[in-house]
Protein backbone atom coordinates (compact mmCIF):
# COMPACT_ATOMS: atom_id res chain seq x y z
CA UNK A 1 0.00 0.00 0.00
CA UNK A 2 2.76 2.56 0.76
CA UNK A 3 4.27 1.99 -2.71
CA UNK A 4 0.92 2.65 -4.38
CA UNK A 5 0.29 5.85 -2.44
CA UNK A 6 3.83 7.02 -3.20
CA UNK A 7 3.29 6.46 -6.94
CA UNK A 8 -0.02 8.30 -6.87
CA UNK A 9 1.51 11.21 -4.92
CA UNK A 10 4.36 11.40 -7.40
CA UNK A 11 1.81 11.63 -10.19
CA UNK A 12 3.30 8.58 -11.85
CA UNK A 13 -0.03 6.88 -12.50
CA UNK A 14 -1.64 10.13 -13.58
CA UNK A 15 1.06 10.58 -16.25
CA UNK A 16 1.47 7.00 -17.45
CA UNK A 17 -2.03 5.57 -17.20
CA UNK A 18 -3.66 7.81 -19.88
CA UNK A 19 -0.80 7.07 -22.33
CA UNK A 20 -1.05 3.35 -21.60
CA UNK A 21 -4.82 3.33 -22.10
CA UNK A 22 -4.47 5.28 -25.37
CA UNK A 23 -1.92 2.76 -26.63
CA UNK A 24 -4.11 -0.19 -25.69
CA UNK A 25 -7.11 1.51 -27.31
CA UNK A 26 -5.19 2.00 -30.58
CA UNK A 27 -4.04 -1.60 -30.60
CA UNK A 28 -7.54 -2.95 -30.17
CA UNK A 29 -9.52 -0.38 -32.16
CA UNK A 30 -7.37 -0.55 -35.29
CA UNK A 31 -6.90 -4.28 -35.62
CA UNK A 32 -5.93 -4.92 -39.26
CA UNK A 33 -6.24 -8.45 -40.60
CA UNK A 34 -5.89 -9.99 -44.04
CA UNK A 35 -7.91 -12.92 -45.30
CA UNK A 36 -8.53 -14.74 -48.54
CA UNK A 37 -11.76 -13.66 -50.18
CA UNK A 38 -14.67 -16.09 -50.38
CA UNK A 39 -17.48 -16.26 -52.98
CA UNK A 40 -19.82 -14.42 -50.61
CA UNK A 41 -17.35 -11.49 -50.70
CA UNK A 42 -18.16 -10.83 -54.38
CA UNK A 43 -20.37 -7.79 -53.58
CA UNK A 44 -17.60 -6.33 -51.39
CA UNK A 45 -15.01 -6.87 -54.13
CA UNK A 46 -17.33 -5.26 -56.69
CA UNK A 47 -17.89 -2.27 -54.43
CA UNK A 48 -14.14 -1.80 -53.88
CA UNK A 49 -13.49 -2.12 -57.63
CA UNK A 50 -16.04 0.63 -58.31
CA UNK A 51 -14.38 2.87 -55.70
CA UNK A 52 -10.97 2.20 -57.22
CA UNK A 53 -12.34 3.10 -60.65
CA UNK A 54 -13.65 6.41 -59.31
CA UNK A 55 -10.24 7.17 -57.76
CA UNK A 56 -8.52 6.32 -61.05
CA UNK A 57 -11.07 8.40 -62.99
CA UNK A 58 -12.11 5.28 -64.91
CA UNK A 59 -15.58 4.65 -63.48
CA UNK A 60 -17.10 4.38 -66.98
CA UNK A 61 -14.88 1.38 -67.71
CA UNK A 62 -16.37 -0.86 -65.01
CA UNK A 63 -18.64 -3.19 -66.96
CA UNK A 64 -18.43 -6.30 -64.77
CA UNK A 65 -21.00 -7.42 -62.22
CA UNK A 66 -21.08 -9.18 -58.89
CA UNK A 67 -22.17 -12.39 -60.63
CA UNK A 68 -19.38 -12.21 -63.20
CA UNK A 69 -16.75 -11.60 -60.53
CA UNK A 70 -18.04 -14.57 -58.53
CA UNK A 71 -17.83 -16.81 -61.60
CA UNK A 72 -14.43 -15.62 -62.89
CA UNK A 73 -12.64 -15.44 -59.52
CA UNK A 74 -14.19 -18.23 -57.47
CA UNK A 75 -15.53 -20.75 -59.97
CA UNK A 76 -13.08 -20.46 -62.87
CA UNK A 77 -10.25 -19.27 -60.57
CA UNK A 78 -8.78 -16.79 -63.05
CA UNK A 79 -7.77 -14.49 -60.20
CA UNK A 80 -7.31 -14.40 -56.44
CA UNK A 81 -8.32 -11.74 -53.92
CA UNK A 82 -7.17 -10.90 -50.44
CA UNK A 83 -9.19 -8.50 -48.31
CA UNK A 84 -7.74 -6.27 -45.62
CA UNK A 85 -10.09 -5.55 -42.75
CA UNK A 86 -9.97 -3.12 -39.87
CA UNK A 87 -11.92 -4.55 -36.97
CA UNK A 88 -13.72 -6.94 -39.31
CA UNK A 89 -14.78 -4.22 -41.78
CA UNK A 90 -13.25 -4.23 -45.29
CA UNK A 91 -10.66 -1.46 -45.63
CA UNK A 92 -9.12 -2.54 -48.93
CA UNK A 93 -8.23 -5.40 -51.23
CA UNK A 94 -5.68 -6.78 -53.64
CA UNK A 95 -6.60 -8.76 -56.74
CA UNK A 96 -3.83 -10.80 -58.36
CA UNK A 97 -3.17 -13.67 -60.73
CA UNK A 98 -0.22 -15.69 -61.97
CA UNK A 99 1.62 -15.22 -65.23
CA UNK A 100 4.81 -16.91 -66.45
CA UNK A 101 8.25 -15.60 -67.30
CA UNK A 102 9.92 -17.46 -70.15
CA UNK A 103 13.26 -15.86 -69.30
CA UNK A 104 13.15 -16.71 -65.59
CA UNK A 105 11.35 -20.00 -66.18
CA UNK A 106 9.04 -19.45 -63.23
CA UNK A 107 5.59 -18.12 -62.50
CA UNK A 108 5.15 -14.49 -61.62
CA UNK A 109 2.57 -12.82 -59.44
CA UNK A 110 0.78 -9.99 -61.24
CA UNK A 111 -0.99 -7.51 -59.01
CA UNK A 112 -3.97 -6.24 -60.99
CA UNK A 113 -5.47 -3.97 -58.34
CA UNK A 114 -4.57 -2.72 -54.88
CA UNK A 115 -6.98 -0.35 -53.20
CA UNK A 116 -7.30 1.06 -49.70
CA UNK A 117 -10.35 3.11 -48.73
CA UNK A 118 -9.41 6.82 -48.30
CA UNK A 119 -10.24 6.86 -44.58
CA UNK A 120 -7.80 3.99 -44.01
CA UNK A 121 -4.85 5.36 -45.97
CA UNK A 122 -1.69 6.32 -44.13
CA UNK A 123 -2.03 3.47 -41.64
CA UNK A 124 0.33 1.09 -43.43
CA UNK A 125 -2.46 -1.15 -44.75
CA UNK A 126 -1.35 -0.92 -48.39
CA UNK A 127 2.17 -1.93 -47.43
CA UNK A 128 0.80 -4.76 -45.30
CA UNK A 129 -1.21 -6.08 -48.26
CA UNK A 130 1.87 -5.86 -50.50
CA UNK A 131 3.97 -7.71 -47.94
CA UNK A 132 1.31 -10.43 -47.82
CA UNK A 133 1.50 -10.70 -51.61
CA UNK A 134 5.29 -11.06 -51.46
CA UNK A 135 4.81 -13.91 -48.98
CA UNK A 136 2.38 -15.57 -51.40
CA UNK A 137 4.82 -15.03 -54.30
CA UNK A 138 7.67 -16.50 -52.27
CA UNK A 139 5.59 -19.53 -51.24
CA UNK A 140 4.66 -20.12 -54.91
CA UNK A 141 8.33 -19.78 -55.99
CA UNK A 142 7.54 -16.79 -58.22
CA UNK A 143 10.45 -15.28 -60.08
CA UNK A 144 8.97 -11.79 -60.00
CA UNK A 145 6.04 -9.67 -58.95
CA UNK A 146 4.73 -6.94 -61.23
CA UNK A 147 1.96 -4.39 -61.49
CA UNK A 148 1.03 -1.27 -63.42
CA UNK A 149 0.36 2.21 -62.12
CA UNK A 150 -1.21 5.19 -63.83
CA UNK A 151 1.42 7.80 -64.72
CA UNK A 152 -0.42 10.57 -62.86
CA UNK A 153 -0.75 8.57 -59.62
CA UNK A 154 2.30 10.05 -57.89
CA UNK A 155 1.25 8.97 -54.37
CA UNK A 156 1.26 5.33 -55.54
CA UNK A 157 4.47 5.76 -57.55
CA UNK A 158 6.25 7.30 -54.57
CA UNK A 159 4.93 4.52 -52.34
CA UNK A 160 6.16 1.78 -54.71
CA UNK A 161 9.57 3.42 -55.05
CA UNK A 162 9.85 3.57 -51.25
CA UNK A 163 9.55 -0.24 -51.33
CA UNK A 164 12.43 -0.43 -53.85
CA UNK A 165 10.12 -1.39 -56.72
CA UNK A 166 11.57 -0.27 -60.04
CA UNK A 167 9.62 1.13 -62.99
CA UNK A 168 9.95 -0.78 -66.25
CA UNK A 169 10.54 2.36 -68.31
CA UNK A 170 11.80 0.49 -71.36
CA UNK A 171 8.47 -1.37 -71.68
CA UNK A 172 5.08 -0.15 -72.92
CA UNK A 173 1.78 -1.82 -72.12
CA UNK A 174 -0.42 -2.80 -75.07
CA UNK A 175 -4.00 -3.96 -74.89
CA UNK A 176 -6.68 -5.47 -77.05
CA UNK A 177 -10.14 -4.86 -75.62
CA UNK A 178 -12.97 -7.34 -76.10
CA UNK A 179 -13.87 -5.88 -79.51
CA UNK A 180 -10.24 -5.93 -80.60
CA UNK A 181 -9.95 -9.58 -79.60
CA UNK A 182 -13.12 -10.45 -81.55
CA UNK A 183 -12.00 -8.49 -84.61
CA UNK A 184 -8.55 -10.07 -84.68
CA UNK A 185 -9.94 -13.57 -84.06
CA UNK A 186 -12.14 -13.33 -87.21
Amino acid sequence: MPLQSGLVKAGFLNKILPKFLTLISKIFTNMFTIRKAKPEDSPIIFDLIKKLAVYEKLENEVVTSVEELREQIFEKKFAHVIIGEENGIPAGFALYFYNFSTFVGKPGLYLEDLYIEPEHRGKGYGKTLLIELTKIAKAENCGRMEWSVLNWNTPAIDFYKSLQAKPMEEWSVYRLDQKGIADLAE
